[in-house]
């Protein structure tokens, strides 16, 4: 995976200053990948960072592009920006060759580093990449879109993390792309920053923009996306609306345990094969009808203060990346829900 790339990728045949929803051409879809694979190296040596992905993703929708480290989301990011080209397999965006709707300011992006000048300020920056544009819109509206304008007059060079990622946002609406790629875009941002940012990014999306980013923190994936992709070891392996894949079947039950016995050896008896977790004093449970469960420690007098709760997305994340193997196996892929 590359460590750095271009901060914006519109072009100078942007479109216009029309908001994305204004969009006549045909292509039923803003991106869409048919087996799509990106090697590096070959022989022993050989990475496969995307190994055979399958997806579309329609126009308008915001989908939060998960999974760990290895799993491919960059590589694939770069390649639906045009970056890289796919070993095999077929990938568009908007009907078109991704380099192609890139040329056309049809594509933004907001990356984790690289692609700034340090030693000018930040309405410099806009204003010089803006200059590359036949048409955008005016450089104070885009400081003002991504929240940067109350630093317009800094230097780059004293700008925190995440003053450069609003930064890079601003760089990225010129062309008031269709399709917004964020890659980690809350990344050096502390609490109040990121609820700031996705504020912003909240507005932009009832544009009508298509918005795809990755991060690591779950619960902006949870919070912001009307769908989930997760990706494992360069495959799709989960795809779906947010509570359709936090919906397992699973739910869990916490506790203070009371006895006798050992909650694992009472998780035996009541015939509960996942692992029991002792968490703060308390035992977690997992079962697939913790209503049922919960009336038998009650009964037993087993435990007391419980609380049931359905399975978080942190949940569904750890279990299907528990056994995540970057360095070529076929993970398995579960059923799309999407």
């Amino acid at each position: 995976m590359k460590p750095s790339a271009p901060a914006t990728t519109a072009s100078p045949a942007a479109r216009g200053t029309t908001d994305s929803t204004d969009s006549a051409d045909p292509a039923p879809s803003a991106l869409h990948a048919t087996g799509v694979r990106k090697q590096f190296g070959g022989g022993a040596s050989a990475v496969h960072a995307v190994r055979g992905v399958d997806l579309e993703i329609r126009r308008g929708e915001i989908v939060a592009l998960l999974g760990p480290n290895g799993a491919g989301k960059t590589t694939f990011l770069d390649l639906v920006l045009g970056f890289t080209s796919p070993t095999s397999g077929a990938l568009t965006v908007f009907g078109s060759a991704p380099g192609q709707s890139v040329r056309d300011g049809r594509v933004g992006a907001v990356l984790q580093t690289g692609g700034l000048l340090y030693d000018l300020t930040v309405q410099e920056t806009v204003s010089m990449v803006a200059a590359c544009h036949p048409r955008h819109i005016p450089v104070q509206s885009a400081l003002e879109r991504a929240g940067a304008a109350g630093f317009s007059t800094r230097r780059v060079s004293k700008c925190s993390g995440g003053e450069q990622q609003r930064l890079r946002f601003a760089l990225a609406l010129l062309t008031e792309p269709d399709l917004l790629l964020l890659d980690e875009p809350t990344a050096g941002m502390d609490v109040r920053a990121r609820k700031e940012f996705w504020e912003t990014m909240q507005t932009e999306a009832e544009r009508g923009r298509t918005v795809v980013f990755a991060t690591h923190f779950l619960q902006e994936a949870a919070d912001f996306a009307d769908r989930i992709v997760l990706m494992r070891a360069g495959q799709v392996v989960l795809d779906g609306p947010v509570d359709q894949v936090t919906d397992t079947g699973q739910r869990t039950l916490t506790c203070l345990w009371d006895g006798p016995g050992t909650p694992e050896e009472a998780a035996a008896q009541l015939g509960i094969t996942d692992a029991v977790l002792h968490q703060g004093g308390r035992v977690r449970f997992t079962a697939a009808d913790t209503d049922a469960l919960a009336r038998r420690l009650l009964a037993a007098e087993w435990a007391h203060d419980l609380t049931i709760s359905p399975a978080s997305l942190d949940d569904v994340f750890l279990d299907l990346t528990a056994d995540a193997d970057p360095a070529g196996a076929s993970a398995p892929t579960a059923p799309k829900g999407h």
